[in-house]
């Protein structure tokens, strides 16, 4: 039963990190590609967004103490304070970093630490110009997209941020790839590399591979909108299969 099991799971990681023809690529696509890239003694450092939940899905980590996820409180700005402790306790391993652009706004000064102190880092940042998990949570539970993806907001001008530029002014390499083949081109150079690295890569906002727990996130129980009274109600039906511990 554990091996068929196994094998279900790579077929799965297999067909969801596949590059395709779709225009933007999907978190799990690019998870596939710093995969593939890492090397058997490598930690992957994440914390925030949708990001912990494709990890928790499809990593495949090499050797203990490969997986460094923090997923209680979704530290935003966790991922490369973070990563510069797990460098400096393991100098020898390779860490790559996992962030969304959220998340990298939240907090990157470190990366300037992790230059300074010589605790190279290599880091994945995927752009999907907003809060993309925030947003799927938002319309799941009956709501109207609203202030979570950049073009959804009230304000009057977006921002167009260059993450690879910012990511130089402190100190790190930096690029933004195009693609998925480009990505995982741009992954060897910051292997090779001597100084922590940055890739930027724009993303998108709305797939995520299927399967995990159920999110406990409370729907109002009265509204206007019929998407949120049918969420209510879903909400309701799943509150009813939940253990009680008794």
């Amino acid at each position: 039963e554990a091996t068929g099991g196994v094998a279900g799971w790579n077929a799965i990681f297999d067909a969801v990190t596949a590059a395709d023809d779709r225009p933007l690529p999907t978190d799990a696509q690019v998870l596939g590609a710093v995969w593939r890239a890492s090397s058997d003694d490598s930690v992957v450092v994440c914390a925030a967004g949708g990001l912990p939940g494709e990890l928790h899905k499809l990593w495949r980590t090499r050797r203990p103490g490969g997986y460094h996820v923090e997923y209680g409180f979704s530290c935003m700005g966790y991922e490369i304070a973070g990563a510069v402790g797990v460098k400096m306790a393991a100098p020898d391993r390779e860490v790559h970093v996992m962030v969304g652009d959220g998340s990298y706004l939240m907090l990157n000064s470190e990366l300037a630490t992790s230059v300074m102190l010589g605790a190279k880092l290599i880091v994945t940042v995927l752009d999907n110009r907003g809060f993309g998990c925030i947003n799927r949570l938002q319309a799941a539970t009956g709501g109207a997209a609203f202030n979570n993806l950049l073009a959804d907001t009230v304000h009057e001008t977006l921002p167009d941020i260059d993450f690879a530029a910012h990511a130089a002014s402190l100190g790190a390499r930096s690029e933004k790839v195009a693609s998925l083949t480009e990505l995982e081109a741009a992954l060897q150079r910051a292997k090779a590399s001597d100084s922590t690295y940055v890739v930027v890569i724009d993303t998108d906002p709305g797939p995520t591979t299927p399967g995990g727990a159920w999110w406990d996130v409370a729907v109002p129980e009265v509204s206007v909108r019929p998407a949120v009274n049918a969420a209510r109600a879903d909400y309701e039906d799943k509150i009813k299969q939940q253990r009680t511990g008794d």
